[in-house]
């Protein structure tokens, strides 16, 4: 019996063939990555609108080695940390976690300073 073989996108923005399933989803016109269970990028695909762009990849560092940025509606917390690293000029890191950031740095990326 033959293995399912997934296709993924690397850190190089290439797919790939893998044995294992990606863990995260992507849309590729917006470059945006989320949870396989995103609401919103199931709404989507019910519609029929998303399938032929989608993508997968195997974990959330792939994702953004390929470029893509988080989702704002399933993972909010790093989509935030994103926006912050944008608006200081250092999305180039690539680090999106909010665990080090105050409360002035997460008010000025919400927009609320």
């Amino acid at each position: 019996m033959q293995s399912k073989i997934y296709k993924l996108v690397g850190p190089d923005g290439k797919l790939y063939e893998s044995a294992t399933p990606g863990l995260l989803g992507g849309y590729k016109p917006r470059k945006i990555y989320g949870q396989l269970n995103c609401p919103n990028a199931l709404r989507w695909i019910a519609r029929g609108d998303y399938v032929e762009h989608r993508l997968f990849f195997k974990d959330e560092e792939t994702a953004k080695a390929a470029g893509f940025r988080p989702c704002s509606i399933c993972m909010p917390d790093q989509y935030r940390a994103c926006k912050l690293l944008e608006k200081e000029g250092q999305i180039d890191d690539m680090v999106y976690d909010l665990s080090g950031l105050t409360d002035e740095e997460i008010a000025l990326v919400e927009g609320k300073s």
